[in-house]
């Protein structure tokens, strides 16, 4: 090779190679290994799968820590071993953020690794009161996007909270009941996941005491969910929209 002046080649250079537009680059370590899809599992779900467990980190936003202006959610969706498995983001305007706070009806997309949506959560605009047994809440879980495969529906109760978790027909599959006290100081509140007839507990939902600090100046949750291993995956997928549910109706910030 010829060359003059003080200019020398550079060994072994690789030229980066383009990407075609729309291209998403594969999972790093950090992102939980995809399985083989099992039939008659829903595209996205088959991470659920392998696992009996799930913690969800909520993130904060610098904009409600500096001006209590709320923002919509997003969500981490971890594995055990702390690998990211889904990515979840509420899709709201900002006048029904503020004028209906946590009440707010809302759609939030669930995403893999690889950017694909997997799960849409649809909440509608409901009554939370107790007084009002007629207008509770719900939430539909949709997988794939369009396709419901479960429901989230509140029972009414005039002290804890309680909800009936139903499959794809509207049949009841689980039930989850939450403690009379849920605001509870340095300690971890525990919905118990229990059976139709409410005699056997299978898991909980877990909301996670995050500290003073945090706890007093966001509204940014971190939760746990356990669950049989052998547990349906549209039923797992169900649990999750379960407890961004209870984490509307509970823990935001009034």
């Amino acid at each position: 090779m010829e060359y003059s002046g003080d200019a020398h080649p550079l060994p072994n250079y690789v030229h980066p190679v383009p990407q075609p537009p729309g291209y998403i680059p594969p999972p790093t370590i950090e992102s939980m290994p995809a399985p083989q899809r099992p039939a008659g599992c829903p595209p996205g779900l088959e991470y659920l799968t392998q696992i009996d467990q799930l913690l969800i980190h909520q993130q904060i936003e610098l904009i409600e820590i500096l001006v209590g202006w709320e923002s919509n959610n997003k969500y981490e969706i971890k594995n055990s071993l702390g690998q990211k498995v889904f990515f979840a983001a509420e899709e709201n305007d900002c006048c029904t953020r503020y004028w209906c706070g946590p009440l707010r009806p809302f759609t939030i997309k669930v995403l893999d690794n690889y950017g694909q949506e997997v799960l849409t959560l649809n909440r509608p605009l409901k009554c939370a009161s107790c007084c009002y047994p007629c207008c509770l809440q719900e939430l539909e879980v949709q997988a794939p996007p369009g396709n419901p495969i479960g429901y989230v529906i509140q029972d009414w109760h005039p002290l804890k909270p309680k909800f009936t978790i139903q499959n794809e027909r509207k049949e009841p599959v689980l039930k989850i009941e939450g403690p009379v006290c849920h605001c509870k100081c340095c300690s971890d509140v525990v919905f118990e996941v229990k059976s139709v007839d409410e005699t056997h507990v299978v898991g909980k939902i877990c909301k996670q005491w995050t500290g003073f600090l945090r706890e007093a100046y966001t509204d940014a949750d971190n939760f746990g969910i356990q669950f049989p291993m052998d547990l349906d995956v549209k039923i797992k997928a169900v649990m999750v929209g379960a407890c961004f549910l209870i984490d509307f109706m509970y823990f935001e910030q009034k």
